[in-house]
């Protein structure tokens, strides 16, 4: 049931539509500094399934102060009823696409939607909803070049973090730079919560952490995974954590959105998890929430956009090659740059025995990938989002560079 417009007010919606929860929080701190922004501004939380309402509550759950919002919960009729769409979601999300087609009543009631991804752009695309804005605050500050494809330009305003994104939309999507603004990291202003009890804390070991992408086409895990945690196994002088990409354990087969790719994660052994060393999270919000690169020591990868999360603060960083990519100078392997970089597990060995060494010529590097990544400032990035998502749909001026200021964003809350 859609819920009647506020009179003089501005309906703006926060879709949550996935199989995880990876996304939400990096959307969920815009929506909260958003309500606290002005009561013009009537929000919304959108769910669709009870995974991600669960998420949700829980980082709600976080901040001491109560904020007006709304929760609503989506469902699609095909969902509910039909086996072949039930059948179809273990390959492709086709629950997720069929959201929008059962929820317009929904939508048409926002003045604004703002997501995380971009498979909304079908509202305006395939079901014409000209009047809606739609507003991406991607999930991630990554280098894939899917982040970069021409769907980009089909949303009205797009928060970016840092001036890499921003310029490589413009040059790359066909994003107006005057439709976008950087705002900086809204997922580092979610409160911290307490400590998991991670069995490896305390006890004195270099902590790697592997975090292996789920895309097929450049993904460590599908080639070489298996030997990598059979190395850890092999030297319990190193602890592991073992926390993937969400996704790539969520279905049997995986399709690749940006290449044409099909590959089959498997089952992962118990003799892992069962290892003193190793600690295996395939799918838990600490996966996302920061927990494990904020406490590892080393971060081994391959394409996740997780590396700039742990890059906040410089530490040594290992990149497996499995594909054997010529990433010299291409942007979409930049972070790869921010260590050392080997083919196959059997280097492993050597590159962790030298990585705190190694990384003192890396250290300059790291810093300046992350600014030019993600551009943080004394406000807090979600007020910053907030403030430029006010300003777009009042239609007020942005900073001529696209960035959201501490001035910017300080007088905008006063105003408001």
């Amino acid at each position: 049931m859609v819920s009647p417009r506020r009179l003089n007010g501005m309906r703006v919606g926060f879709l949550f539509n996935h199989d995880q929860i990876h996304q939400v929080a990096h959307s969920l701190p815009i929506a909260i500094a958003l309500s606290r922004l002005s009561p013009a501004f009537e929000v919304v939380i959108a769910t669709t399934n009870e995974l991600l309402r669960q998420e949700v509550n829980r980082l709600l759950s976080l901040y001491p102060d109560p904020f007006p919002l709304e929760m609503a919960r989506l469902q699609s009729r095909r969902a509910l009823v039909g086996t072949a769409i039930k059948a179809l979601n273990g390959v492709i999300p086709a629950a997720k696409i069929a959201i929008y087609r059962d929820n317009l009543d929904f939508f048409r009631s926002l003045d604004a939607l703002v997501v995380a991804e971009k498979t909304s752009a079908i509202l305006k695309t395939r079901y014409g909803l000209e009047n809606l804005k739609l507003i991406h605050t991607r999930h991630g500050a990554g280098d894939r070049a899917v982040g970069f494809n021409k769907t980009s330009a089909a949303f009205d305003f797009v928060l970016v973090a840092g001036p890499k994104i921003r310029e490589r939309l413009a040059s790359e999507a066909g994003v107006a730079p005057e439709r976008m603004a950087i705002v900086g990291y809204p997922k580092f202003d979610l409160p911290r919560k307490p400590e998991l009890p991670v069995k490896l804390r305390g006890n004195g070991r270099s902590t790697v952490l592997y975090n292996p992408h789920v895309s097929p086409h450049l993904s460590s895990w599908y080639r070489h995974g298996r030997s990598v945690l059979d190395f850890f196994l092999a030297n319990p002088d190193y602890n592991l954590i073992f926390a993937p990409h969400v996704m790539l354990f969520e279905r049997k087969i995986v399709l690749s959105i940006d290449k044409m790719r099909v590959s089959f994660p498997g089952i992962l052994d118990p003799k892992y998890a069962c290892a003193q060393n190793i600690h295996v999270d395939l799918a838990s919000s600490a996966s996302t929430d920061m927990t494990y690169t904020e406490s590892a020591d080393i971060y081994l990868g391959d394409a996740s956009s997780q590396v700039y999360e742990f890059l906040i603060r410089p530490r040594p960083c290992l990149f497996l090659n499995s594909r054997g990519a010529d990433y010299a100078g291409d942007p979409n392997f930049a972070h790869w740059s921010a260590g050392r970089v080997i083919d196959d597990p059997s280097q492993m060995k050597g590159a962790l025995a030298s990585a705190f060494v190694d990384h003192r010529r890396f250290g300059t590097v790291q810093k300046d990938l992350f600014t030019r990544s993600i551009a943080l400032e004394e406000t807090p990035s979600s007020t910053r989002a907030a403030i430029a998502v006010s300003r777009f749909l009042m239609g007020g001026d942005l900073a001529t560079s696209g960035r959201v200021s501490a001035d910017h964003a300080v007088n905008g809350a006063q105003a408001a």
